[in-house]
This record gives structure tokens, sequence and C-alpha cells, in this order.
């Protein structure tokens, strides 16, 4: 969520670095070269078929309208695999609190001065075994709804990924749709105490909760009349709030609408149940699952494990971790081994920002990818806005090198601004070279959010969700997706011929990265090598090439948005000889747009004469 990751996030300091000598040294990728990269379309269920334009500030679901699990058909599902797309994360489907009445449909209200929008936050979930009402054409059939997308999106050959929230849940969770034989979070708990191991939250004895008090000017529903929105809410004993808070009455910038998931850590930090072995990070996930057979665990995680293979039961292929970090590590052991019991080929994908971290969410944890945010979304952000130096990229991408498998790549997500937006680069465009990067530099997956591939640039004054960023918490139609959508024709007829072309760029690239096997193989940067020796090339380009035994790859960006760039690209000469190329002319052809060039071998060198066009890439294939 957007208000955590300034809490979590360390500012990284761009740099320029020296050549050195094992800048040039290959990075060897030991992953099966049929493996092919992975590639995560992130959407929204409540905006992707919203065609509704009104977009009214804290308009309601009647006024601004909402997207449905229906709009995701046969034709848009196929748009979306043929975007170069393999796994689609839907976002927001769990029951979370919001704002629209279903009370006829037997599910409670809930209260404003708990809920952020009026569509509510995805992450402040309600009930973990039910679907978001507002997503269904028949809300008593909403989960049936929700299988039936399931099943049409696997039809279409494309993985389904759901997210589950560990840290928190609702302030008012009730869990109606819990099946029998197990209880809802909290129904058991021995409210008396701050804590109990087998509580789900914790307490705040003797205390009542208390609404925030509301700053600039802020008021829920932007202070529009509604029977709940008087400043109360009901909860004694008081709980902890999801972030964290242990005050009665959260600050309004705390996660006050959630409370915090209890598993096992003591109020002072120390832990209530057994550790992995030492060591225990080189072991597989069924000596994990092995490990904790016969183990008394806390209950939410016996709790959370249920939801997980209930979903997967449904035919979910995986899930996002909302927040991981803030979980304890072994309880991802139990949590992920368990899963992959189940489905050794689920995607398990957590949000964890701080990199000391990384190595134990990966190898104890047994999650199969990160967020790298921190590393090379940040370095990227700094270059796409014009005061960063792409000296910064092969130094993170050697820091990483021992997990960049793991490390989820992504320009854009829910959290994040849009590239478009003035407060990030102002132009769609400036995302094409970092695209390209983020897409291919090593054999991790690579994700995009909807919209992205048409220029979208989040400028809607939504209500609770602000301008930069596609609210999450708000009924809002988005307008430059809405002219691809195009009255659910999902073909871009109302897209403009720039914004096409944006577009079939993206689908140029995913496709590529899904079916190249040298992205699945190996890395050496030749930036410094270029840096160092090659004049009319900078720190606003890129270069490094991949390779696999079939396929060889010289990729060069210039992120430079006005000026062109013109020079002789010269690739090693140890690379020359891994790749056995003799003395004198090879053909490449670029694997974007079909441009062919010649590599030149003299003296042990290569030689590409290149000459990019502001914000252009080449992805050569060596004939």
């Amino acid at each position: 969520m957007i208000v955590r990751i300034a809490t979590l996030i360390f500012v990284m300091t761009i740099f320029s670095c020296q050549p050195k000598k094992e800048d040039t040294k290959p990075m060897k990728v030991a992953h099966n070269e049929a493996h092919k990269k992975k590639v995560i379309y992130q959407v929204f269920p409540r905006l992707f078929g919203n065609t509704n334009t009104t977009n009214k500030p804290w308009g309601t679901l009647a006024e601004n309208g909402t997207g449905k699990f229906s709009d995701f058909s046969e034709k848009a599902l196929q748009e979306i695999k043929d975007l170069g797309v393999t796994h689609i994360w839907y976002t927001g489907v769990p029951h979370h609190a919001l704002i629209t009445d279903y009370t006829a449909y037997g599910i409670s209200k809930d209260d404003p001065d708990i809920v952020k929008g009026r569509a509510g936050s995805p992450y402040a979930v309600k009930d973990y075994y039910n679907v978001n009402p507002d997503l269904a054409d028949n809300v008593e059939n909403r989960l049936e709804e929700f299988k039936e997308l399931i099943a049409r999106t696997h039809d279409a050959g494309l993985k389904v990924l759901i997210d589950i929230v560990p840290n928190h849940v609702a302030r008012n969770y009730e869990g109606k749709s819990t099946p029998e034989g197990s209880e809802p979070f909290g129904f058991s708990d021995d409210q008396t105490k701050e804590y109990a191991r087998n509580n789900n939250f914790y307490y705040i004895p003797n205390s009542e909760f208390k609404v925030p008090n509301w700053e600039n000017g802020y008021l829920p529903l932007g202070g529009k009349d509604h029977e709940l929105a008087d400043g109360k809410f009901t909860e004694i004993p008081a709980k902890w709030t999801g972030n964290g808070s242990r005050d009665a009455q959260p600050n309004m910038n705390d996660w006050y609408e959630t409370i915090k998931v209890n598993y096992g850590v003591r109020p002072d930090g120390t832990y209530d149940f057994e550790k992995l072995p030492e060591k225990f990070n080189k072991e597989n996930y069924k000596k994990h699952y092995d490990f904790w057979q016969g183990k008394d665990v806390p209950d939410s995680w016996v709790k959370f494990k249920d939801i997980a293979l209930y979903w997967l039961a449904l035919g979910v292929d995986g899930f996002r971790y909302d927040m991981a970090e803030m979980v304890p590590v072994a309880f991802w052991s139990y949590m992920n081994s368990h899963i992959k019991m189940e489905n050794e080929n689920a995607l398990l994908l957590a949000e964890v920002y701080q990199p000391s971290l990384y190595r134990d969410y990966i190898n104890k944890g047994k999650m199969d990818y990160l967020y790298d945010k921190v590393e090379l979304y940040d370095s990227l952000k700094h270059i796409m806005q014009g005061h960063g130096w792409t000296d910064h990229i092969p130094k993170v991408l050697e820091g990483l090198q021992d997990v960049e498998h793991h490390m989820l790549h992504f320009l854009e997500n829910h959290d994040e601004q849009r590239i478009a937006s003035p407060e990030f680069a102002g132009n769609a465009l400036k995302g094409m070279p970092a695209m390209v990067v983020s897409a291919t530099s090593t054999t991790s997956p690579t994700m995009i959010y909807f919209g992205q591939e048409v220029g979208e640039p989040g400028a809607e004054n939504a209500g609770f969700g602000q301008p930069s960023r596609t609210s999450i918490f708000d009924y809002i139609g988005v307008p430059h997706h809405q002219r691809w959508v195009n009255a659910k024709k999902y073909d871009g007829g109302q897209l403009s011929e720039n914004k096409k072309k944006l577009r079939d760029f993206y689908k140029r690239l995913l496709n590529f990265t899904i079916s190249s096997e040298a992205l699945m193989g190996n890395y050496q940067d030749i930036h410094y090598f270029n840096k160092e020796r090659t004049q009319g090339y900078d720190h606003r380009v890129l270069s490094y090439v991949r390779w696999s035994t079939s396929e060889k790859l010289v990729i060069v960006s210039n992120f430079e948005a006005n000026d062109s760039r013109v020079f002789e690209l010269k690739i090693p000469e140890e690379i020359i000889k891994e790749w056995e190329l003799n003395e004198g002319i090879h053909s490449v052809e670029d694997a974007l747009y079909g441009s062919k060039k010649k590599l030149v071998v003299e003296n042990g060198i290569g030689k590409i004469s290149v000459s990019l066009e502001p914000l252009q890439s080449f992805i050569f294939k060596v004939k």
C-alpha cells in the first residue's frame, strides 16, 4: 500500500561507478534453458472493465461505475495473452470492507470511519472465504462467478494469482463464509490479554477504540452524509492497528482501517514458536514441510494456511503476499511448504522492501519472487526522471547476482506512480528503455500494471486516491485504458496512433521475452567496457549481453529523451571467444523491429555501428 512504502524504503544513492576489471566477468546463470520468462499482468477487476467516464470525486458505485468479473471475456483475456502475458494477478478479489450497501444479500454495512474511500482498500479483507460483491453481476452468485473467471483465464492459457494479506485484516473482520469446522479470525480470542499465543489479534485491555482525528481538511467520504459517518466505531477493547500502532486512537496516517494479526510474536518482539534449524535455508520445500509436521504452531498460522489451500482448491495458481516482511520468516516456511506440497508450480510473490531480508525470505521463507523495488526500480526511476546515471544498473545487478532469478521487475504497480504522471516522468515513452532493461537484464519475471502499456497517467482526483496513481480506494474510470477497452471490444479502437504504437512496443518486447532462451541464460555487462573506450557512449546509455547455447543477444538502450546517440558499440574479447565468433562479419537483427546490422569481429573485439534515437533500444540477435 502507498502509505506503507515511505516508512520502509531507504533512499539509495545514485552514483557514478568507476570501471573495474571485474565488471566484465560473465554472470553465469544455472537455470534450465528450456524454461522461459514469466510476465505478470496486474489488474484491478473493479477498474478493468468499467466504461463509465463520470469520475466524480468520492462518487458512488452508481455514479462512477465498476468493473465486473464478467468483463474479462474470452476476447479480453486473449488480448492480454497476446500482449505477451503468462500470469494475471487479479488484485482486490477477496471480500474487503467497502461502502456500497449489500445488506439485501446478508452482508453487513461497513463504517466509513474505518474504510478508505468508497470502494475500500483491497488490503482490508473482511471475509477471506468469499469475493468482493462489487465484482459480481449476481451478488448471491459471486463466488461462482469468480470460479468461472478462473476457468476462462485457464482456457486462455493464463495462470491466476490473487492477494493474500497476512499481516492484517479489516478492522471489522467477520469471515461469514468461513467453512464449517473452522473459525473466523478472533472468534475465540481471550480479549482480556494484550497477547496470547493463539489469539489472532493483539488487544489494548481496558480501552475503547477511537476513530483518528482527521487533519488537513480530510473527512471520510469527503464529508458527504452517511448514516455511519459519525466519528465513532465500537471496538472494546481496542486492538493493535495493522501497522503495529498500539494506540487505542491511531493516527490518521496509521493503517487505521486494519488490525494486526498475531503470529506468535510477543509484544517485546520475541518469538513464541519453534525456530528453523541452522542452515535450513539450503533445504527444499519438502524438507520444510516435514519439519513442521506434528509441531504446535500459533493459531493464525493454521488459519492462513487453510485460506491458501482453499483458494488453491478453487483453481488459483499462486498468490501475491502483501507486506510479507512484517510476518515472521518461519511462518512463510510453514505456509509456503504446505502450498508447494499441494501444487509445486504455485507462484509465490512477496512484497519485501528491505534488501537485508531478501535472502531469508527466499531461502528460508521459500518465496519464489520478491519485489525488486529498492534496488532496480528505484534506480530506473531516477534515470527516467533525468537525474540518474545508467552506471548504477550494473552494480545493482551485480549485488543481486545470487538471487537475481527471484527478484520480480516492474516499473508500475498499484502503489507506485504512473510513469506518464507529471510526478514521475511526465511521458510514458520514457518508460520504454527502462522497460527493455527491466524485462531483459535478468532471468526474473516481469510485471506490468494494466494501463501501463497505453501510457495511463493516473490523473484523476478520485476522492481518497489522489493524482499520479490510479486509485485503489475509489470507484473510478481509467481514461486511457478505457480507450483501449473501447466499449468492451478490447481492440484499442479509441487509442491515439501514438498510444497504439506504445502498446505495440510492449507487445513486441514482452512476446520476445517469453520466447527467448538467452534471457534465461547468461548475462554480462558491457557498459563500463564501452564507457571507457567508446566515443559518443555515456551515462545515459546502457548495454549488456545475454546468451544461451542457442541464442546470443546484444542489448543497448538510450535513456535520453531529447538527444540521439551514435557510436560503435564494442563487444569484449572474452564474449567473442565465449560465443565462438570468428574474425570477420556477422549478421545481427533487432528482435523488436527487425532492423539489420553487422557485427564486425576484428582483432578479437566485436563492433556494431549503432545510431540510437531518443529513448530507443535495440535487442540484437546474432545470426
